[in-house]
C-alpha cells in the first residue's frame, strides 16, 4: 500500500527522539506535512523508553547546543527550566580534575542545561509536537527507501505487520547509533560511504542519587577525568545534579579499566579507581534511588557521507546516524540540535525541493559533527586497540598542543574561557590556534596548580564532606 498525500511537499523524519524532533520543527515551516516515524510508542511525559536504553545515563546540553534549540523551538529553555531542568553557568559551577590538573572555577562564560533524559526528550517532545503540521507515527519500523541512486521517493514502513509506502519530497534518517543508511543507499546502487571508528572499548556505568538535603537545590558539576596518557586505560567519572534534587553518577573505564556494573561496586570504583575518591566521597552521603544501568555500545563512528561522489536527491542522515560519540564527552545533543539548525537554514536559503538541496544540506551537517568529533577522539585514539592503525601524526601533534593547552587552561582564565568557548560548541577548534593563544601556551599557566578539588566550604558542608 502507497501513502500518496501530496508527497511532494512531505517531509518524514525517521526516529522520534532529539534529533527526530528537532529536525521535523526545522522542516515544519517548509514542508505541507511532517511525518516522524519511530518504532516505539513515544510517552505523552518524562518516561522511560524502549528505544533510548543510553537515557538511563548522564546527559547534558551544552550551550551552543541549547542556543540552536532556542532558534527552532523559541521558549524551550524556559519550559526546560520549568520542568525542573538545571542550567549551570561555566565554569563557575565546575569541579573538574582534567588530565594535567584541576580548573579553577572562573567566572560564566557559558553554561550548561541539565536533565534526565527523559525531561530532556519529553519537554522538546512537546513543543514539537504541539505543531499541526507535525504528526508522529508511533509503532513504525522503518524497512527501506524507495526511489533510485539518484532520488528517494519516500520509505517503506511497518505497522503492526502491515507494510506500507510513505512518499515524501524528503526523507531525514535520525534513527541513531543503529542507522541502516548506509545500507540502504548501497541498495539504491550506491557505493558504501567512507566511515571511520575509534574504539576505545568504553564501558560506562551510572546510578542515580538523591542528594543530601542541604546540596540539592545548588550544587556544582563534579568531573575527574583520565589521566596522562601512558597507554593503559582511562577511568573517568561525572555528578551531574539534575531535577528533583537528585545526583545522576556516572562512572566510565577504557578497554582493561571498565567499572563493574555491580551495586556493590559503585561507590569503590569512585573511590578507589578515578585519579581523585572526591566523587566516591560525595556518595557516601546520598541516597541510591536506583541499581547501576551499564552500557558498552559507545564506539566513536563517523559516515562521510558529505564525502560520496554521488548523493541522491531528497534524502539526509543527521545526529548519531551521521556520527556517534564516545558519551563521555556529552556533545552528542549539542551538535545534533547544531545539524538540524543547519537543515533548516539550508532549505530557507534553496528553497524546498531545489535541485541539489540534500547534497547541500548533507554538507552544512556535517560541519558541527566535525567540530564534536575532534573532540571525541583526541583523547580516544590513543587508548590501547582504539584503532587498527593507532594514533596518526596529525592526531600526535594535535594531540600535543591540546595537552599544552589544557595545562595552561588550569591556571589562565582568558585560556580556559577559548577552551569552554570550544567544548560548549560555541566556536570552532580554530579560535585554539590564534596566535594570542599559542603564546599563552608556550608561557604556560599563570598560577599555581591547586592542590585539589575547588569546592567552596559551604558545598563541602551541603555535601557532608571535609
Amino acid at each position: 500500500m502507497s501513502e500518496r498525500s501530496f508527497p511532494a511537499t512531505t517531509a518524514v523524519v525517521l526516529g522520534g527522539s532529539h534529533t527526530g524532533m528537532l529536525a521535523a520543527r526545522a522542516l515544519a515551516a517548509f514542508a505541507g506535512r511532517v511525518v516522524v516515524v519511530d518504532r516505539d510508542e513515544l510517552p505523552d511525559g518524562p518516561e522511560p523508553r524502549k528505544g533510548l536504553p543510553q537515557a538511563r545515563h548522564a546527559h547534558m546540553l551544552w550551550s551552543g547546543g541549547m542556543r540552536a534549540v532556542e532558534e527552532l523551538l523559541p521558549g524551550a529553555a524556559g519550559a526546560l527550566r520549568a520542568a525542573g531542568a538545571r542550567r549551570l553557568p561555566v565554569t563557575t559551577d565546575i569541579v573538574a580534575m582534567s588530565a594535567k590538573g584541576w580548573f579553577r572555577r572562573w567566572p560564566e562564560s557559558h553554561h550548561v542545561i541539565l536533565a534526565g533524559r527523559d525531561l530532556l526528550d519529553a519537554t522538546i517532545r512537546a513543543r514539537v509536537l504541539a505543531d499541526e503540521r507535525i504528526e508522529l507515527l508511533g509503532g513504525t519500523e522503518a524497512l527501506g527507501l524507495t526511489g533510485t541512486a539518484s532520488a528517494v521517493t519516500g520509505v517503506r514502513v511497518r505497522t503492526g505487520g502491515a507494510e506500507r509506502v510513505i512518499e515524501a519530497g524528503l526523507v531525514v534518517d535520525a534513527t541513531g547509533r543503529g542507522s541502516a543508511a548506509s545500507r540502504w543507499l548501497t541498495e539504491l546502487g550506491l557505493p558504501a560511504p567512507e566511515r571511520r571508528e575509534v574504539d576505545p572499548g568504553l564501558a560506562y556505568a551510572s546510578r542515580l542519587y538523591l542528594a543530601p538535603e542541604a546540596a540539592r537545590d545548588c550544587f556544582p558539576i563534579v568531573n575527574v577525568q583520565p589521566g596522562p596518557r601512558g597507554g593503559g586505560p582511562g577511568r573517568a567519572g561525572f555528578l551531574l545534579p539534575i531535577e528533583d534534587g537528585r545526583w545522576i553518577v556516572t562512572l566510565s573505564g577504557t578497554r582493561g579499566g571498565e567499572p563493574s556494573p555491580a551495586d556493590e561496586d559503585f561507590v569503590r570504583f569512585a573511590r578507589e579507581e578515578l585519579r581523585h575518591p572526591v566523587i566516591g566521597e560525595l556518595l557516601e552521603r546520598a541516597e541510591p534511588l536506583s541499581g547501576v544501568s551499564f552500557t558498552r555500545t559507545t564506539v566513536n563512528r563517523r559516515h562521510f557521507y558529505e564525502r560520496m561522489p554521488a548523493w541522491p536527491g531528497n534524502f539526509a542522515v543527521l545526529g548519531d546516524a551521521l556520527a556517534a560519540f564516545n558519551p563521555v564527552y556529552g556533545h552528542g545533543l549539542a551538535a545534533a540540535a547544531q545539524s538540524a539548525l543547519a537543515l533548516r537554514e539550508v532549505v530557507r536559503r534553496h528553497g524546498w525541493g531545489t535541485p541539489g538541496l540534500s547534497r547541500r544540506v548533507q554538507r552544512a551537517v556535517a560541519r558541527p559533527v566535525a567540530a564534536a568529533w575532534e573532540l571525541a577522539i583526541a583523547q580516544d585514539v590513543f587508548y590501547p586497540g582504539a584503532t587498527e592503525q593507532g594514533p596518526t601524526l596529525r592526531d600526535r601533534l594535535l594531540s600535543a598542543y591540546v595537552d599544552r593547552i589544557m595545562h595552561t587552561a588550569t591556571g589562565n582564565g582568558r585560556v580556559a574561557r577559548r577552551v569552554t568557548d570550544v567544548t560548549s560548541l560555541e566556536r570552532g577548534a580554530h579560535v585554539l590556534l590564534a596566535p594570542s593563544m599559542l603564546l599563552a601556551a608556550a608561557a604556560g599557566p599563570l598560577r599555581p596548580a591547586l592542590p585539589g578539588p575547588p569546592l567552596t566550604p559551604e558545598e563541602r558542608k551541603a555535601a557532608g564532606i571535609s
